[in-house]
């Protein structure tokens, strides 16, 4: 198969996208304010419930192809990585409120060119449930996110409602063999946590090529948790409980997957609510990640990982440079809304450069 090569050409912004991104912040700040209101601190602008805190050992595969062994995969290896596990909402809400999730890894050890304001020798990547983002551009994101802060000072109940009826949306299409991003984004399974695959849904940089990436369950007892379902009338914070049991008794993990650029109709680069189809390029695995029997909960640990430590698309090799509309307006909004929550907390920031400052 032939893969189609990077080139700064490739990206093509809209006129006026920077006045996009402006919106995005602004409408983001107040969201964040609404909620910091209610709850009386700053949280997370999204994923801010988490569910899981770990750390563990990215391995890179042996005996890649040209196409994958690129950047950081360029070279058999292993790193240290810290891992979050977390919610959608960017507020902290009962588990009847289902949505889409979140699994941020950043990993450590990882020397070369950096981006732009990125001085650690680290490398994040964070993903979503969904192998799409549903707004699909930064317009699409303003748009989307201007209905989301507009019912932030909803009662929870409301908010449980419409998870309930975009979940049940998606059950009926399921019945026809399709499904809806969207009605995912708002209404995800009441599925556990560490059963669930997790994508980029944006592509970046792969080096000399183009991809996006995937987080995929390995092992047999992980993959066994796809049949898992929460009863949210039982426990409302039943996927943190059931992600920590799970960690106490098992080691977790994960295969992280490449799929590769090739077709720049069917793939595009700028609509991230487009899904690349596997029968074009599928993903392909380049590293495992192990994450060991751990306490994944221990309170001075939920502290660095939800009030000091810091994930980015922007801390990122060169050789990984997000791509896309999506992708550019969230270079800029996660520093935005990072800045305002740790200002408004009065705790400093982190872009924790080494697995040592992880508490145990």
């Amino acid at each position: 198969m032939t893969y189609l090569r990077y080139a700064p050409g490739i990206e093509q912004p809209a006129p006026d996208e920077q006045k996009t991104i402006d919106g995005i912040i602004k409408g983001m700040t107040q969201q964040s304010q609404t909620v910091e209101k209610r709850e009386h601190h700053a949280v997370r602008a999204s994923h801010a419930k988490s569910s899981a805190c770990v750390t563990g050992k990215l391995t890179i595969s042996e005996g890649l192809p040209l196409e994958l062994a690129q950047g950081l995969f360029a070279r058999p290896g292993t790193h240290n990585v810290a891992v979050r596990f977390a919610q959608g909402p960017g507020e902290t809400l009962g588990d009847r409120v289902s949505t889409h999730r979140g699994m941020s890894i950043k990993v450590f050890e990882v020397p070369g060119e950096k981006l732009l304001g990125h001085a650690a020798d680290t490398q994040d990547f964070v993903l979503a449930t969904g192998t799409t983002f549903p707004s699909g551009t930064a317009a699409g994101f303003l748009r989307d996110g201007t209905v989301i802060g507009k019912s932030t000072g909803m009662p929870e109940a409301v908010k449980s409602a419409v998870s309930s009826t975009a979940r049940n949306l998606n059950k009926v299409l399921h019945a026809f063999g399709t499904e809806s991003a969207m009605a995912d984004f708002f209404g995800h399974r009441y599925s556990h946590p560490l059963g669930d695959s997790y994508f980029s849904q944006a592509p970046i940089r792969y080096g000399d090529y183009v991809a996006k990436l995937g987080a995929v369950p390995s092992t047999d007892s992980h993959c066994a948790l796809s049949e898992w379902r929460l009863d949210p009338h039982q426990d409302e914070d039943g996927f943190r409980h059931a992600t920590v049991a799970f960690f106490r008794e098992n080691e977790v993990v994960f295969e992280l997957k490449a799929q590769l650029w090739a077709d720049a109709e069917r793939q595009p680069i700028e609509d991230a609510s487009v899904d690349w189809p596997v029968s074009v390029s599928p993903y392909r695995t380049v590293a495992t990640l192990r994450l060991p029997r751990q306490d994944a909960y221990s309170p001075d640990r939920v502290r660095y990982f939800d009030e000091v430590m810091t994930f980015r698309p922007a801390h990122s090799l060169a050789a990984h440079q997000p791509l896309g509309s999506v992708m550019r307006a969230r270079l800029q909004v996660y520093r935005a809304l990072s800045d305002f929550r740790h200002r408004e907390n009065g705790v400093a920031a982190e872009d924790s450069a080494g697995i040592d400052r992880i508490p145990a």
